[in-house]
């Protein structure tokens, strides 16, 4: 295998493509994010009407959350044909068994730095320290973090990975029934990986599923490219919900506990991520111009898995990761990988916690609490967030659940940030692992970044081999 600094996938670039700047995605998502911060000032200083939103910030709501809807829609095909064709490509390489071992390592590796990042900010900052919270506010959430969970996760329900969750609201006089359908990531990986191998193993029999997949994928991505162009319209609607709904009064007297986490997290994405950048040999500025689109969207949408799609996109187009490896490494880092949830988050919030209720953390409790954030991720892959992650970091050391209430005040302020970070690290990694191993398209790294390439084919590992 020979490093790919061939042309495999950049005859795609077209020529003279930097003479507008505004064709660039990148920069339309800046101008999106403007746009978004102005407008959603505006629906601020509108005020409320009576106790209901005014009209242009339920505007905002509206297309922010249909945007990440659709972007949800296309995970469920993405994901399965991306992962069974993937897998059937997979099979003419040696190393397929290195790429998933190495990308497991790399996971926990950075897993760990950022926790430890999390753990000295905590005991240097002392964030909980003279904080006054309404106590009242405190309580055990409904959902908690669990390692049967996740082995219960692991195990699909029905063939396409499909969820249901049911309510009843009372109408009036009525009580009114509602059920939504979802998906589990992990079950659909599970499914695909599962149909992907067995392809292989009955050979040439499967070779019109693996034409029907492959045809189908190449829609799925044509349908998936149409609404990532509408990335700057949906990153307005929805930076601009958040600034009108939450703005910065929030902060308040937890303004020492997010200053910490944001820290943190701005240590982790703008010195150790370009610090392994550069250990491997690649440029930091290529890196984040390749996957600043996806980092963006990840901070104004709150969802790594809605965000997903154009992570994945862009790891490929961007970034120059063979398509059949970031389609396997983007939606496991997507539930798996979350260094701002599940690493930064967990560690300074727990000590928060415990000096907010004048409890001592000893050497080990502190270290259970850097195993949990590096292994933990995974137990909360079915119930993914940063709030059901701690809750499985505090019932590690002992501390009381209770205390996760104690947060919620800045809890949409904090999680745009851990998002961004998470976003990040998914492109990191299959980044990294891509180079070690020989893989990466350099060219495709190296090159401009343009709407037209984030639009043109993948690099396939066929091509590039």
């Amino acid at each position: 295998m020979q490093t790919s600094n061939n042309k495999a996938g950049v005859s795609a670039l077209p020529s003279g493509h930097g003479a507008r700047w505004w064709k660039s995605f990148g920069p339309q998502i800046v101008v999106g994010l403007v746009a978004g911060i102005l407008v959603g000032l505006v629906a601020r200083n509108m005020g409320t009407q009576g106790t209901e939103a005014n009209w242009l910030q339920v505007a905002l709501g509206a297309v922010g959350n249909a945007y990440v809807g659709l972007l949800k829609l296309m995970i469920p095909p993405l994901i399965l044909t991306a992962v069974v064709s993937s897998i059937a490509n997979l099979r003419r390489l040696q190393n397929a068994a290195q790429l998933a071992t190495q990308t497991l390592i790399w996971f926990a590796i950075t897993a760990f730095i950022a926790v430890a990042i999390g753990l000295a900010i905590g005991l240097l900052a002392n964030p909980g320290a003279g904080a006054v919270v309404d106590v009242t506010k405190a309580g055990a959430p409904s959902r908690t973090g669990s390692w049967w969970a996740f082995l219960n996760q692991l195990l699909p329900g029905n063939i396409l990975g499909m969820t249901a969750s049911s309510s009843v609201k009372l109408v009036g006089e009525k009580a009114v029934a509602s059920t939504q359908l979802g998906f589990n990531v992990l079950q659909l990986l599970v499914i695909s990986i599962a149909v992907g191998i067995a392809a292989i193993k009955i050979g040439d029999r499967a070779e019109p599923l693996l034409r029907l997949v492959d045809a189908v994928g190449g829609v799925v991505q044509k349908i998936l490219w149409w609404i990532i162009r509408l990335a700057p319209l949906g990153t307005l609607a929805l930076l601009g919900d958040a600034v009108a709904s939450y703005g910065w009064d929030a902060l308040g007297s937890l303004a020492s506990f997010s200053a910490s986490v944001y820290v943190g997290l701005l240590l982790v994405l703008f010195i150790v991520y370009p610090v392994l950048i550069r250990i491997h040999g690649l440029s930091v500025r290529q890196y984040f111009s390749g996957v600043w689109p996806a980092v963006q969207l990840g901070f104004v949408s709150r969802s790594s898995m809605g965000t997903m799609p154009l992570t994945e996109r862009v790891t490929e187009r961007y970034l120059g990761v063979p398509r059949e490896y970031a389609a396997f490494a983007v939606p496991l880092g997507a539930t798996t990988k979350m260094d701002g949830c599940a690493s930064i988050y967990p560690a300074i919030s727990a000590i928060f916690i415990a000096q907010f209720y004048g409890l001592h953390l000893d050497v080990t409790q502190l270290g259970l609490i850097a195993l949990v954030s590096v292994l933990g991720s995974t137990a909360t892959a079915g119930t993914t967030g940063a709030t059901v992650m701690l809750t499985l970091t505090l019932s590690t050391v002992g501390l009381p659940l209770e205390g996760v209430g104690l947060l919620l005040a800045v809890e949409p302020i904090i999680d745009m940030g851990r998002t961004a970070v998470n976003v990040a690290g998914q492109a990191l990694v299959p980044t990294i692992v891509a180079k070690r191993l020989g893989l990466l398209n350099l060219e495709l790294y190296n090159a401009e970044r343009t709407a037209e390439a984030l639009a043109a084919e993948p690099v396939e590992l066929a091509k590039a081999a």
